[in-house]
């Protein structure tokens, strides 16, 4: 596939400068650049490359100021990075998707199965599942029993979806990822722990893209519920009865203990756990490891464990160091301070 300057400026509302015939057929980072690749340039650290990349075609932003001549075609846009994905996304949908089932998978014969749909060896569909049209099953993965899965779902390798949950519509699910599991639930008792038992189900709504060995957890009882354009990275943990909202998005290694309520548009940073039965705010912004403990209030931003305002953690942070001479000197004075009471005690 080849796409000229002119078709991508057309495609992206874009200002060509330079020559509208220059023509790409793949993509390439701006510092790693070859003649027929498409680049962009998003982040002002990246600048520099741009006056020396071999990319035949650089996307940019409307304001960025050229202080020497470049010599690849430039398309100047509103957002880089923007235009970029969407390419991105008309790239991958160019490439044929795979149909078929193969004739090692294991589908039951109550199982439902749409149009166009691949099923790849290993793959096994449980009794009573739905599976809609154009959705792709890689190998190895299990649709337990009574799954529904909608159109157009990408399941790669090695996926589990436990029996009973529903899965929405373009949902893409990456490989290792379980769905439906247990959530940890357990009685203590004077001889151990009594297992509760699980019997709700994971929801999955539309446009969902689930990360690599991701976990999300059955409900004790009623649904966990991941809404609607949720994006979750990989390796992260989402306990039973746990909501997050519509938008949302979490980069790996996230935990969220059970019955964690989390608003839509927030953004939260790898690492960050949260404790249980708590309500996380629409367009709560929550930092990189943090902790957080308590419900939150919309628009607001936290860091650090307890998680903490912005501002707040760094002037505590910025303490931290002065910490070993603030210690010396308040041995200093408490050791004077001796002194001046035996003092006076000796004149008394």
């Amino acid at each position: 596939m080849e796409f000229t300057a002119k078709q991508i400026a057309e495609f992206t509302g874009g200002r060509i400068e330079g020559d509208e015939n220059a023509a790409v057929r793949t993509f390439a980072k701006i510092e790693e650049g070859v003649p027929g690749a498409i680049s962009f340039l998003s982040n002002p650290k990246y600048t520099h490359y741009l006056y020396e990349t071999k990319s035949s075609i650089v996307l940019i932003n409307e304001d960025v100021k050229l202080e020497k001549p470049v010599a690849a075609t430039l398309i100047r846009v509103a957002n880089a990075y923007e235009c970029v994905a969407r390419l991105l996304q008309l790239y991958e949908s160019m490439k044929p998707a795979k149909k078929g089932i193969d004739n090692k998978a294991s589908i039951s014969p109550s199982a439902k199965i749409g149009q166009d749909v691949y099923i790849g060896p290993f793959a096994v569909i449980g009794d009573g599942a739905v599976v809609g049209d154009g959705t792709q099953i890689y190998p190895n993965t299990v649709v337990g029993d009574g799954v529904t899965i909608g159109t157009k779902c990408l399941l790669y390798p090695n996926v589990t979806v436990y029996q009973g949950c529903k899965i929405g519509n373009n949902v893409t699910i990456h490989a290792g990822s379980v769905v439906g599991a247990d959530g940890f639930g357990f009685a203590p008792n004077t001889e151990g722990y009594t297992k509760i038992p699980q019997i709700g189900i994971v929801i999955i709504e539309d446009d969902v893209e689930i990360g690599a060995n991701t976990c999300i957890d059955r409900s004790t009882m009623g649904q966990t519920v991941i809404h609607k354009g949720v994006k979750l990275d990989n390796l992260i943990q989402v306990a039973h009865n746990c909501e997050v909202g519509e938008n949302t998005v979490m980069s790996a290694q996230v935990g969220l203990a059970g019955s964690t309520k989390i608003g839509a548009w927030c953004m939260v940073g790898g690492q960050a756990g949260f404790s249980g039965h708590i309500k996380i705010a629409d367009k709560t912004f929550i930092g990189a490891q943090a902790g957080v403990i308590s419900n939150t209030k919309s628009g607001q931003q936290l860091i650090g464990t307890p998680a903490i305002d912005p501002k707040v953690f760094f002037k505590a942070r910025a303490l931290d160091a002065k910490l070993p001479d603030m210690y010396k000197q308040l041995a200093k004075l408490e050791k004077e301070i001796e002194e001046l009471k035996g003092k006076v005690k000796n004149e008394d």
